[in-house]
């Protein structure tokens, strides 16, 4: 279970369901009869709330109008989150899942091992500084683990891929699958100095017989052009002999891709005068455009496909278990950020929650 110790502590408090004895809680709904306060809720925006790194106090901070816009946007998700958890964890028990005491030991143990606390007192502590009981944290690992254990029995398993949904995927999403043509090149640059009135003729002159020389040199020559480039190049690319690449024949610009179209592997260009001197380019090599075939390509047309079907057939699942619930709403406010989040969650505007 590779989640450090705070973290595993604040997903234990954003999902703790707790009715203090001592204080009379309001309930916002009830969901086949369990119960989501006005303090559950204010945990959850809490820690969503820290999560995008603002560090709040909702009671001090209730008048703050940019604190009020950011509990509008993320409550109404938070809404929808609270009741599908509390519906999956009530199918959990109903199938008669349970966090097992070996179980629970075991994460416990992950818990200490990964965050190096050496000691039962050093946890005990630990779990105070979060305002939490070691029954609070077992209850609410066994939330987590029923509800991922729903997901995987009652969802993920009966999601298949067949042939036909994968040949149909592949031949309308190629693109996916195909690869732009890349090239690799060699540069030689001569740059040409300027003064603060532009560039000096004489100097251009020069620049322009030096790189005529060095284009003779790679060509009727026979010298090694990165042998050349590496001794005479005033491009950053001198300490690699020249190589640029490989790149996306795509990301040229049009005057390059033009150059690098002309030439064959292993020609040299034209001395070509562009904003930083005068240029050379060989082209070292160019792959063309590749498709993967259907047989290599499988495995990831399963995975992203099955990553669609899920999505839908976990929404399914959700409506299926709301349709079937008792659910009363104590709050009109809270059935109208309910309302709300499923309206969002439909047009594709919520952000997917990380627990699904």
């Amino acid at each position: 279970m590779k989640k450090t110790f705070v973290a595993v502590l604040c997903l234990a408090l954003a999902a703790a369901v707790t009715v203090r004895a001592d204080i009379v809680e309001q309930i916002l709904v009830k969901v086949n009869g369990e119960i989501f306060t006005k303090t559950d809720l204010e945990q959850r925006q809490v820690s969503t709330l820290r999560q995008r790194g603002q560090q709040i106090d909702l009671k001090t901070d209730s008048a703050n109008q940019q604190l009020r816009k950011a509990l509008d946007d993320i409550t109404p998700q938070i809404v929808v989150d609270a009741l599908d958890e509390m519906l999956l964890v009530q199918r959990g028990k109903e199938l008669g899942y349970k966090l097992s005491d070996e179980q629970f030991k075991g994460i416990v143990d992950s818990i200490k091992k990964e965050n190096k606390i050496d000691t039962e007192e050093k946890f005990q502590e630990a779990l105070k500084s979060e305002n939490m009981t070691m029954t609070d944290l077992r209850r609410n690992l066994e939330r987590s683990m029923l509800v991922q254990r729903v997901q995987q029995n009652e969802v993920m398993s009966k999601i298949g891929i067949t042939e036909d949904e994968a040949r149909a995927y592949y031949d309308s999403h190629l693109s996916e699958f195909t690869s732009a043509p890349t090239v690799t090149l060699r540069e030689i640059l001569v740059s040409i100095p300027a003064d603060g009135r532009g560039v000096n003729v004489g100097a251009e002159e020069a620049a322009k017989a030096k790189i005529d020389t060095i284009r003779a040199r790679v060509t009727t020559g026979g010298e090694p052009f990165d042998k050349v480039a590496g001794e005479t190049s005033e491009a950053a690319s001198k300490a690699n002999s020249g190589l640029i690449g490989p790149i996306s024949v795509n990301d040229l610009s049009g005057d390059l891709r033009k150059i690098v179209d002309s030439l064959k592997v292993g020609a040299v260009s034209d001395v070509i005068r562009t904003a930083r001197g005068f240029q050379l380019f060989k082209l070292e090599s160019s792959t063309p455009i590749e498709t993967m075939p259907f047989d290599q390509a499988r495995e990831q047309i399963s995975e992203r496909v099955f990553t669609d079907k899920r999505k839908a057939e976990y929404q399914k699942y959700l409506e299926k278990l709301r349709a079937q619930a008792i659910i009363e709403w104590k709050n009109q406010d809270i059935k109208r950020a309910f309302e709300e989040g499923l309206k969002r969650q439909q047009s594709g505007v919520a952000a997917t929650p990380s627990a699904r």
